[in-house]
């Protein structure tokens, strides 16, 4: 197994794995920076809404990238995917998890999403909280968004029981609610928890 190097995080949802075999983003969105791509070998889309996927930037890069089979990535040649089915992208071990976006209210429509687990070491779950399906060194735990609650954040990081949980999904929230989400998480997660800001490594 190739050694890690680090994670990085940018803006939202977006992080950047980085080994001595090469280097993966998940869901470059359209508030996440440019430069999350700088010298990206393959890119993971967890799902097709753009503060997860920035199409504009995916369709100049020239790398392989990897989103749910039945995603609408208009004009991206991308890599359809299906829970279960393992692949390789840049040198990672990527197992897709899941299948849809969580519910965000009454019958409006959802879509597919896939939760990525990489090397069986890492989980991004995109927008769901979709469990990894086994133990993970690392997870990262969606802060904020209109399809969930600060109690549900929290249930899926005691039920995944990581190593260490890291938020994400927190572009639309202020100082004074990343305060009160982290520490939340803090005080509740037996000590796995910490915020990353963007542009922190781990």
């Amino acid at each position: 197994m190739l050694t890690w190097v680090r994670m990085i995080k940018y803006v939202h949802s977006c992080v950047r794995l980085e080994h001595e075999g090469g280097t993966l983003v998940v869901d470059p969105g359209v508030w996440s920076e440019p430069e999350a791509l700088a010298g990206a070998d393959a890119v993971l889309v967890t799902h097709e809404h753009n503060d997860h996927v920035d199409l504009l930037r995916l369709k100049g890069l020239g790398v392989p990238v990897y989103a749910p089979e039945s995603a609408r990535l208009p004009g991206l040649d991308f890599n359809g995917v299906v829970a279960g089915e393992e692949f390789t992208a840049a040198g990672f071990r990527v197992s897709p998890r899941g299948g849809r976006h969580a519910r965000i209210y009454g019958d409006r429509p959802d879509c597919a999403n896939l939760g990525y687990l990489v090397d069986d070491r890492l989980y991004h779950p995109g927008d769901s909280l979709h469990l990894p399906g086994r133990p993970v060194e690392t997870l990262l735990v969606p802060l904020q968004g209109s399809w969930m609650k600060t109690d549900e954040a929290i249930d899926f990081v005691r039920a995944a029981a990581p190593e260490r949980a890291f938020g994400i999904h927190d572009g639309q929230v202020n100082e004074r609610g990343l305060s009160s989400l982290n520490g939340w998480l803090t005080d509740e997660c037996d000590g796995r928890y910490r915020w990353l800001a963007p542009g922190a490594s781990a």
